[in-house]
């Protein structure tokens, strides 16, 4: 239970927190920084009176924190809990007068707790024995403080065989998924991201000493070595693998942030936060190798709305599913909901018949009511995770894109494929910006999530962004408009398969 505080001190341990941000903890120079922050408050006139030099503390003091609310979860490092423990203390003696630690003796405490700091100090002047004479009656030795009582060798021992055996399963598994992202999914940005994550992971280990986790390894007599499951000996797929190394790891994170409580608090705050990265990870490389499977060969998707297209949408349906669009997206943004729902319809029908994928632009509760295959979804729409919410779990989602940040945070969300763009200009759909040919490059670089081009793509833009790194395009005007639909969704079919588009 933290001691009381006086509302300096407070303001100066919210300052503090604010310091300590990057670092991720709370140091005794932070709370320092935070009682002379105040310049008119009593701690900054006795170390000046004590002999500092303020312009030089002041020239060498890091930059005031920003304004924003301090997090009061961030910990303190051991000489922080060791100068608040000494300055608690000395204020129950009652030598300032009231139980309460003040700046005063939190100060000299600080200070006494770590060496490097009075060292500085002393070195722009700061007389710290007349200091300590001004705020305590008998300057001496410090007065001591309860020191934790020495491990017990057999439990330390213990914990470390645990921690040895769940670091190494971590690891392990982190391993294999990084493996089956990196060779099987071919994806740069779940590559990087686990990458970080096993960094991440390393850093959070190594407040654990190794000579005590190697000492501590057995497994010449481990009675759980030759246990094992038929289970454990067969997988029946990549995926399969993948799947059980995800599980792997979780489990084994989340035995390392208990057991590893029992060694340091921030161990097992930092492992918790390292397990919630991996859900969010296992999910989206789940989703998007089902998605990769479900869209391996759809190359063209068309964004059917019926005022643009020549003849009827039924007709239109069908002889863009002839020439080899896999996927029709129903993008209707001028009809009554009524007339939507009927619309949509109609069109499942026919896209049911036909053999295609269908998709609703925008609106995942019409999607739901007319059994369609997903809904894409605009920066300005529901987000991926209402959107699968009204959908259920085997929808498709697509999420347009235009920066290389989106396109992460997409696959974050468990979209199921991208669209990229605008590329090109577009006589159906007005853009004030084009992050053109370098962003589709980029997002093929980034992701091997199944990502649609979008934005005036056609005859005689499509061999350009196939060049790009494009192997699907979402497409309006070029078909919907040609007077064979069929042909020329052949034609861009072909070229985005490494053909000609020639019609």
């Amino acid at each position: 239970m933290r001691p009381d505080l006086t509302p300096a001190v407070e303001r100066a341990l919210d300052y503090a927190r604010r310091l300590g941000r990057a670092s991720g903890e709370v140091q005794p120079a932070h709370w320092l920084h935070g009682l002379l922050a105040e310049e008119e408050g009593h701690p900054a006139a006795l170390a000046v009176q004590a002999g500092l030099d303020w312009d030089a503390y002041a020239r060498s003091r890091p930059a005031p924190p920003s304004a924003d609310a301090a997090d009061a979860s961030i910990p303190f490092t051991r000489a922080t809990r060791i100068a608040l423990a000494e300055a608690t203390a000395w204020a129950k003696m009652q030598l300032s007068g009231e139980a309460t630690v003040s700046g005063d003796l939190l100060l000299i405490a600080l200070f006494r707790a770590d060496d490097a700091l009075r060292e500085r100090l002393e070195a722009m002047g700061l007389r710290t024995d007349r200091l300590e004479a001004a705020v305590l009656p008998e300057p001496g030795p410090p007065i001591p403080v309860e020191e934790e009582p020495a491990p017990d060798p057999t439990r330390l021992i213990d914990a470390s065989r645990i921690l040895d055996a769940c670091a190494n399963r971590a690891r392990e598994g982190l391993r294999v998924v990084e493996d089956y992202c990196r060779f099987v999914l071919d994806d740069a940005f779940l590559c990087g991201e686990l990458k970080r994550l096993r960094h991440d992971l390393t850093a959070a280990l190594a407040v654990l000493p190794t000579q005590h986790l190697l000492e501590a390894r057995e497994t010449q007599q481990d009675v759980g070595a030759a246990l094992s499951t038929p289970a454990e000996r067969e997988r029946s797929s990549l995926a399969a693998v993948a799947l059980a190394n995800w599980k792997r790891l979780q489990e084994a994170l989340r035995s390392l942030e208990e057991f590893g409580k029992t060694v340091d608090p921030d161990l097992g705050r930092a492992l918790e936060r390292l397990r919630y990265r991996s859900y969010t990870l296992e999910r989206a490389a789940a989703l998007g190798a089902a998605a990769r499977a479900r869209l391996e060969g759809v190359r063209l998707c068309v964004l059917l709305t019926g005022l643009q297209c020549v003849g009827p949408v039924e007709w239109t349906v069908k002889e863009v599913a002839a020439g080899g669009a896999g996927m029709v997206q129903l993008r209707e943004k001028d009809l009554s909901d009524r007339e939507l729902l009927e619309r949509a319809r109609e069109v499942r029908r026919w896209t049911r018949e036909a053999g295609v994928l269908f998709i609703i632009n925008d609106r995942p509760d019409v999607a739901r009511l007319v059994e369609a295959d997903g809904v894409h979804l605009g920066q300005d729409d529901l987000p991926v995770k209402e959107a699968r919410r009204i959908l259920g779990p085997d929808a498709l989602i697509g999420v347009s894109t235009h920066t290389i940040g989106q396109v992460r945070q997409a696959v974050r969300d468990g979209a199921g494929y991208l669209g990229v763009g605008p590329t090109f200009p577009s006589r159906t759909k007005q853009f004030t910006e084009f992050p053109g040919l370098d962003f589709v490059r980029a997002a093929a670089a980034e992701t091997t999530l199944p990502t649609f081009v979008i934005g005036g793509v056609n005859l005689d833009t499509v061999t350009a962004a196939a060049a790009a790194g494009a192997r699907r395009a979402a497409v309006s005007q070029a078909v919907c408009q040609a007077a064979d639909p069929r042909a020329v969704a052949e034609a861009l079919v072909r070229a985005l398969s490494g053909g000609r588009p020639g019609v």
